[in-house]
């Protein structure tokens, strides 16, 4: 069986996108996402994106981690709508479906900015922070960002006994300046550090928000792939609302596989 394919990355999180609008590759499943994400013996990336069809908005995004594992992806969504706009006349704005919800997202600044889902709730563990931003993920600051086994460090918190079942994305971040911060992250699914990871520079940046001033904030996220901004409105209650991711989602190439 041939399927055709469509490379994306944002900020160097890269993604197998396969249109599936006419419901013509509904057969994929766990193995045909391990065997194509395979960076050795497949097309390679971190994620497997199903664009499906919807009885009332744009799309339905069906993504899937490397390891078949299913969540929401940040850049994932963004690079979705990236590629839904290359499939269809010519928009500004999109409404589509995600695993955790309705999805708003817009053309700008040649950038897409992706609407995401208010958050509430921020646990403290002595000096670091869990929240969940579409994904589940788990904040700790650190100086020596550059040197950093991000690998071994972020895998041991994943695999620790409390998020040793469902997994959690680490996140080491530095404070460069307020609201200006540099991460990089461990992300469960893929089982390694990647390049960047949309909802963990969101999560960052929430964190990063209960040090400013409430209102309206932009947060400025520098990855190992470039760069992204979230901005957001904090409450008085430490609600986050409005929240926004934006950066790049670019096309990388497009052929067939045999599955």
């Amino acid at each position: 069986m041939k399927i055709q394919f469509h490379k994306y990355q944002g900020t160097g999180n890269d993604f197998i996108m396969i249109d599936n609008l006419s419901g013509e590759y509904s057969f994929i499943d766990i193995q045909h996402v391990k065997q194509m994400c395979d960076r050795r013996f497949g097309i390679g990336a971190d994620g497997l994106i199903l664009i499906n069809s919807h009885d009332t908005l744009d799309f339905e995004m069906d993504y899937y981690n490397s390891d078949g594992s299913k969540s929401f992806c940040g850049n994932g969504a963004r690079c979705a709508v990236q590629f839904f706009l290359s499939l269809t006349s010519e928009k500004q704005e999109f409404h589509f479906l995600a695993i955790d919800g309705k999805h708003s997202a817009f053309i700008m600044d040649n950038e897409i900015a992706l609407e995401m889902s208010p958050v509430s709730t921020i646990e403290t563990i002595e000096k670091d922070y869990v929240l969940n931003t579409g994904s589940p993920h788990y904040i700790q600051s650190v100086t020596n960002l550059n040197e950093m086994d991000v690998f071994t460090a972020g895998r041991r918190i994943r695999n620790s006994s409390r998020f040793l079942t469902e997994g959690i994305n680490v996140n080491f971040v530095h404070r460069l300046a307020a609201a200006h911060l540099s991460i990089r992250t461990y992300e469960r699914g893929v089982e390694d550090e990647t390049l960047s990871c949309g909802t963990g520079a969101t999560a960052c940046a929430l964190v990063e928000g209960l040090h400013l001033a409430i209102g309206e904030q932009t947060v400025r996220v520098d990855v190992l792939g470039g760069q992204l901004s979230v901005s957001f409105t904090r409450t008085e209650k430490n609600t986050f609302t409005d929240i926004r991711l934006q950066g790049p989602a670019r096309f990388v190439f497009e052929g067939e596989i045999h599955v």
